[in-house]
């Protein structure tokens, strides 16, 4: 099994969710004692989060290339960045290292189209739902993606960073994002794509009518496979 490098942290609540599926599918796919072969550098979340509000995406983007070379030099055969957001600086991640970094809206929208639908819905930070860094990745594999009113986006963005980030998941936080996922289905959204690592802790299939698409299990159900196969 090729090892895989996880650039984590962001939050730590979601990147223990990627180390869990992570082994968890491992073992499905191998049995026994089987788990994954992996290696995490964790950075200090509050630091990239001022980054973000700050603007300053190339020196956030610096901070994980740095991680990245730590991981490619720690042994790490292929990257995943733990996070939808910081997907924004992939590229420059990208070009730090020689290993392949698995990008996350790639295999969201691979899914996506495997299921036979279209047009979805896009939950995530406000960042993800408002520019075209992960918007228009997935647009590029012929999808069309809707995003909540003003409204909306502020609900998610909030209860992202204010509760899910700090592992705190409530009921009426749940019952607003039904109501926010409701609103994309009457606007024509086919599928919903819970387009941050956290919104997995609060949302699954069985709150939304449409079918979901949890990034995170997606992202590390591509990570094994690759793990596990002969490609390089």
């Amino acid at each position: 099994m090729k090892t895989i490098g996880l650039l984590g942290g962001m939050s730590w609540e979601s990147t223990a969710e990627y180390y869990r599926l992570l082994n968890q599918l491992t073992r499905e796919r191998l049995g026994g004692l089987h788990s994954a072969r992996c290696v995490l550098y964790s950075v200090d979340f509050a630091e990239i989060e001022r980054l973000q509000v700050e603007g300053r995406w190339d020196e956030a983007g610096e901070v994980l290339a740095d991680a990245a070379r730590a991981l490619e030099s720690a042994g790490a055969d292929m990257l995943l960045i733990c996070t939808n957001t910081m997907h924004k600086v992939a590229d420059q991640v990208a070009a730090a290292v020689t290993v392949p970094l698995l990008h996350l809206a790639d295999t969201t929208a691979d899914a996506v189209r495997a299921s036979g639908l279209r047009r979805i819905g896009l939950l995530g930070t406000a960042f993800t739902m408002e520019q075209d860094f992960y918007r228009g990745r997935l647009e590029s594999h012929g999808l069309d993606v809707l995003v909540p009113d003003a409204t909306g986006r502020d609900t998610v963005h909030r209860v992202i960073y204010e509760e899910l980030c700090l592992g705190i998941v409530h009921e009426e936080s749940r019952q607003s994002f039904m109501a926010v996922i409701r609103d994309l289905i009457a606007a024509g959204a086919e599928g919903i794509v819970l387009g941050c690592t956290e919104i997995e802790l609060l949302i699954g299939a069985e709150h939304s009518p449409v079918p979901v698409f949890p990034t995170t299990r997606l992202h590390a159900e591509a990570a094994v496979t690759l793990a596990l196969s002969d490609a390089p």
